[in-house]
């Protein structure tokens, strides 16, 4: 099964972009290759650009707020365990303990670095990172593995407070609401939403084999999404026949 997100604000939006930035991140900065650890950085980049949002910070920082009085709320609840629900709280307390206690934005400490803004400010030129344009960074690339692992590590430091809070936000975000089975007929599906729920994320579950891609829109009141095909003439053309799905709307 495919795994298809639709956010339905700005701010999940960007959620969703700084989470996949801090996966890719981690996944980079685990290998040795010199040309990992270029895109590694080339990522961190990225990371500051969209972290660079006047009210990210403190956007999170209310959410975590919000899901810290939403979770207390069940205490003296049967149905739920006591040590779950500190366990929950503690994580979130400390997720805002750590960004709220971070001065300025996430990476902000690395603008003071000249050798990385210099890179930096080639990076975003075809090939401006080449030897003749950039011999230190070229110089750095070939140095041992566990160097470069050192660097690139002192440099997420200021990174990881944001990304343990996006993780968890994300996380309590898409546990809130099971998967259901549902039929596109015709290749498409429409649901209108209930009224008084602010959904702010859309799952949806596809069988990879069908070879088929949706196209999801939505606001407020309704949901809808085409499923499209990729055939030969390489363009995309609207599936026919009736397709199940499973799909979950998170509030």
């Amino acid at each position: 099964m495919i795994l298809y997100e639709y956010p339905f604000n700005e701010r999940i939006r960007t959620y969703l972009r700084l989470e996949h930035l801090f996966t890719r991140l981690g996944q980079l900065m685990a290998r040795d290759d010199r040309l990992d650890h270029h895109f590694a950085l080339i990522t961190i980049f990225e990371i500051m650009d969209v972290t660079s949002r006047a009210d990210l910070k403190s956007d999170a920082l209310k959410d975590l707020e919000k899901q810290k009085a939403h979770i207390a709320g069940f205490r003296g609840n049967p149905a739920i365990s006591e040590a779950s629900l500190d366990a929950a709280l503690a994580r979130l307390s400390d997720a805002f303990g750590q960004l709220s206690r971070q001065y300025g934005k996430p990476g902000h400490e690395l603008l003071e670095n000249e050798w990385l803004m210099a890179v930096r400010s080639r990076a975003v030129i075809p090939a401006g990172d080449c030897s003749f344009d950039l011999p230190a960074y070229h110089a750095w690339q070939h140095r041992p593995a566990r160097a470069r692992h050192a660097d690139l590590e002192q440099w997420t430091v200021t990174l990881a407070p944001m990304a343990r809070a996006i993780a968890l936000l994300l996380q309590i975000l898409r546990e809130s609401s099971s998967p259901q089975k549902v039929m596109a007929a015709g290749g498409q599906f429409q649901q209108t939403l209930p009224q008084g729920r602010t959904f702010q994320l859309l799952r949806l579950h596809i069988d990879e084999s069908l070879n088929l891609s949706p196209e999801i829109s939505g606001n407020r009141l309704i949901v809808s999404v085409r499923l499209m095909r990729h055939e030969d003439d390489g363009k995309l053309h609207p599936a026919r026949e009736d397709t199940p799905f499973e799909l979950a709307l998170c509030a």
